[in-house]
């Protein structure tokens, strides 16, 4: 029996159907929410157009950290203008630059920045961010989980319909993951500079054929660092702090949930931030 190529099955496929896709064509779903990434070339990969919107988005990378603001902030900045709610970061490797962020669109006042010292804890403060009502988005560096201890995190994403980015070192690139989206990113130097290359490992739709380059950063933030760079630390003029973003070790964290949630700490920041 000779094999039938996979294009000519699709070709004398009947209509497509609601809630059916087929292999060589990227899902979309009319129930599916998407957050576009703020990216055009990488919309133009995923299904639907953006990040899944209450499911899990797997960045799988070399260096932990690594151009994780410039992949998902336009994102956030576009969701935290449209509505109310807190991005919640679990075990950061990295302080955000509040600067590049507000250069960006966000404000890290909008941000909730949980410290923790074991992958357990990591785990339990994920899956309690994505069950608060008060949390839009939730980034969380677990480079430790099992797949069974993700598809919980998915399960929690589903529930609540929020967006989770789960950023995990390229060992954990032969293991198998329960996320719908899965990337890899890293580092390149391209014709026009530093460059971020983006490989869809896994989507609902046919295998990405090429990585997709995009710029390693913005060029809002390029404009921040070099002013900031030009003036130095003795000859900055005065000016307005930025609001920080809360920081909440995993006790202070546990102390919120379920009552009155992150928002709580957001307004006592606020009140710090502003005491006038």
């Amino acid at each position: 029996m000779s094999a039938v190529p996979l294009r000519s099955l699709a070709a004398s496929a009947p209509p497509r159907l609601a809630g059916v896709w087929l292999a060589d064509q990227l899902g979309t779903s009319s129930a599916a929410r998407v957050q576009s990434t703020g990216h055009a070339g990488l919309d133009a990969q995923l299904p639907g157009g953006g990040w899944p919107v209450g499911a899990m988005t797997e960045v799988l990378q070399p260096a932990a950290g690594l151009h994780v603001w410039r992949l998902v902030l336009p994102a956030l900045a576009q969701a935290t203008a449209a509505r109310p709610g807190a991005v919640v970061l679990v075990a950061p490797p990295y302080e955000p630059f509040a600067p590049a962020l507000r250069a960006g669109g966000l404000d890290a006042a909008r941000l909730c920045r949980v410290q923790t010292t074991s992958a357990a804890q990591a785990l339990w403060a994920a899956e309690q961010a994505l069950r608060c009502r008060d949390v839009q988005a939730v980034l969380a560096w677990l480079p430790q989980a099992a797949p069974e201890s993700l598809r919980r995190l998915q399960l929690a994403a589903a529930q609540m319909g929020q967006l989770l980015w789960v950023f995990r070192p390229a060992r954990a690139r032969q293991q198998a993951s329960p996320a719908p989206l899965r990337l890899w990113v890293e580092a390149v130097d391209g014709s026009g500079g530093a460059q971020m290359q983006v490989q869809v490992l896994k989507r609902r739709g046919p295998p990405m054929e090429q990585p997709l380059a995009l710029p390693a950063s913005h060029a809002a933030l390029a404009r921040v660092l070099a002013a900031s760079a030009a003036r130095g630390e003795g000859r900055r003029a005065p000016q307005q702090p930025a609001r920080p973003a809360v920081v909440l070790p995993l006790a202070a964290w546990r102390d919120r949930l379920p009552g009155g949630g992150v928002q709580h700490a957001l307004d006592r920041m606020a009140v710090a931030a502003n005491p006038h």
